[in-house]
């Protein structure tokens, strides 16, 4: 089954924003690999609309940076690099480190709501890891994560953030090293959570700097980006 046969009819609602969230869920799945082509009959045919809609949607991924327009050929998937999944991971930290600065400012009550809102998010986690499901243990992760930069109030934050929430889930999907050791998952969330609790800004900017550094996982050790489109490694299997 192709990308284009995992997206379902939309019936009365045959809007461009209904065909991009699909569109881009499918994308997060896996459903479109990395520098698939998505086209744009084939879409509309999918999902029994026009092409106007269809198109007005690819024009929406294009803007976010998951598709790529080539003139004469068509609308791609990006394909991912390690210097991509780096610039996701820094854009995140310097949005979150905002964000948890605002928190940091507020009421104790306030600060204490914001923790109880991301402990309830790190319990979740804890479900997800002991039945090994990582598909959904990486939806909690960047939940707890939007929640963070959510409960600052910040609107444009927030609207910066949901692009890079989408790019990171597609970074886990197809850089599974990109994500801590599953011991730290859920201990290190925790902490981020206690520490917005007690304010402690300077702190917390150095735990969010070592949870979000790639220094910490696998993919500095690929040189060769280019074998790292598709997921593949140099031999061309499945890493």
């Amino acid at each position: 089954m192709n990308g284009v046969q995992t997206l379902s009819a939309i019936n009365n609602r045959p809007t461009a924003v209904v065909i991009a969230d699909q569109l881009r869920e499918s994308i997060i799945n896996g459903g479109f690999s990395p520098g698939d082509q998505v086209n744009e009959a084939q879409v509309a045919g999918q999902l029994n609309v026009s092409r106007g809609p269809v198109r007005e949607a690819l024009h929406r991924l294009v803007q976010e940076g998951l598709l790529l327009s080539r003139p004469n050929r068509g609308v791609f998937v990006q394909e991912l690099t390690v210097r991509d999944v780096a610039e996701v991971y820094e854009a995140r930290e310097v949005i979150e480190c905002a964000a948890a600065e605002i928190i940091t400012k507020f009421s104790p009550e306030r600060r204490a709501a914001t923790t109880d809102r991301l402990t309830a998010i790190v319990q979740k986690m804890q479900s997800a890891l002991q039945d090994e499901d990582w598909a959904r243990l990486g939806r909690i992760d960047l939940e707890f994560h939007t929640a963070l930069v959510q409960d600052a109030g910040n609107t444009r934050l927030v609207r910066a953030y949901a692009t890079l929430a989408t790019e990171a889930l597609i970074c886990l999907f197809h850089f599974p090293d990109a994500y801590p050791k599953p011991d730290r998952v859920v201990p290190g969330h925790q902490e981020i959570a206690d520490l917005l609790k007690d304010g402690e800004m300077e702190e917390l900017h150095h735990v969010l700097h070592q949870h979000l550094s790639l220094s910490n996982y696998q993919l500095h050790s690929h040189e060769d980006e280019g074998a790292l489109r598709h997921g593949r490694n140099e031999e061309g299997d499945e890493s």
